[in-house]
């Protein structure tokens, strides 16, 4: 479900490859914490999150979170607030090269890097969790006015309209834009700019300004997987994502 690519300088490329849309399941939220974690004892000086062109990720795996009773969807869901809190918390870099469409889950891994490499062209990206009857997490959304704005972030998440790569860019949610081609290239070169700096003081520099984004996961009411839970299972919510899954399978 995920490949590691070494390259030059001690960058890790971390690519998730669960066909056919690297949906986050149980599994794979488990194995990219994991290896994430791995890279850096194996000496990783810095790591991009990958997916294939076209893709990085569609997101939550939907269809067998239904299949979880509520205990299942509350250890998935401390897995993924571990799996963000891993990235905001890394000691060293972590780039999100987004190869293509990232919405929900593979928008939310991003908020939490260090920076975010979007595939330009009709490629979109966002928190769309209320269209399907959720409401995102404060963690999540204090990650998100971060990057954007409080404004902004309101009209997105209230909406939950997904954003085209390019006014992604324009809303400060992604770095830049690189051909879909290209963006795991850009992505390990900005890594490179980064460590070619002083290390001391980059490092130190950059823990200072993070701070904030890993203290996020010390405060249980921004988690608020009790919540989350409740709201997964709610009725109309229920009904609602049976509906996106049958849709998906059409």
């Amino acid at each position: 479900m995920l490949q590691t690519i070494e390259h030059d300088g001690g960058i890790v490329e971390l690519r998730l490859d669960r066909p056919p849309v690297n949906a986050l399941n149980p599994a794979l939220v488990v194995e990219l914490d994991g290896a994430i974690d791995r890279a850096k004892q194996d000496g990783a000086r810095a790591i991009v999150l990958s997916g294939r062109e076209g893709l990085f990720s569609a997101g939550l795996d939907v269809p067998e979170l239904l299949t979880l009773d509520e205990r299942g969807m509350r250890d998935f869901w401390q897995a993924l607030f571990g799996l963000l809190e891993r990235v905001a918390r890394s000691p060293v870099p972590i780039v999100a090269g987004l190869t293509g469409h990232s919405p929900a889950g593979g928008t939310v891994i991003a908020l939490f890097a260090d920076y975010r490499v979007q595939a330009e062209g009709d490629f979109k990206l966002g928190l769309n969790e209320v269209q399907v009857g959720l409401v995102v997490p404060p963690a999540i959304q204090r990650a998100l006015v971060r990057l954007i704005g409080p404004y902004p972030a309101e009209r997105h998440l209230v909406a939950g309209e997904m954003i085209p790569a390019e006014k992604a860019r324009e809303l400060g949610m992604v770095d830049e834009l690189a051909p879909a081609g290209q963006v795991v290239e850009r992505s390990v070169a900005w890594c490179r700019e980064l460590l070619a700096l002083p290390q001391h003081a980059m490092l130190a520099t950059r823990r200072l300004c993070r701070a904030e984004l890993g203290e996020l996961f010390d405060d249980r009411d921004a988690l608020d997987i009790d919540a989350f839970v409740a709201g997964w299972f709610d009725e109309q919510t229920q009904a609602t994502l049976k509906q996106l899954v049958e849709r998906l399978k059409g």
